[in-house]
């Protein structure tokens, strides 16, 4: 399953390639696209388990910038 999702307070760009490094590397994601310029993560993940990972990506997300959101 692939959805785009909207990011909350993104602030660095390089943040927003750390996030996608990490999130990349998460069990059951098949690819991650974090953007700076439009504020969007795409996630292509397992379909049975899309909430979990997507809860584990909002987990890293919050560790490598705190301010940061995945709006759902």
């Amino acid at each position: 399953m692939i959805k785009t999702f909207k990011l909350r307070d993104l602030d660095c760009a390089n943040c927003a390639a750390k996030m996608e490094n990490a999130i990349n590397q998460l069990d059951g994601v098949n690819s991650a696209r974090v953007s700076f310029m439009t504020q969007k993560l795409t996630l292509d993940a397992d379909d049975a388990r899309f909430d979990a990972i997507l809860d584990a990506a909002a987990a890293v997300c919050s560790k490598i910038e705190p301010d940061c959101e995945i709006l759902r």
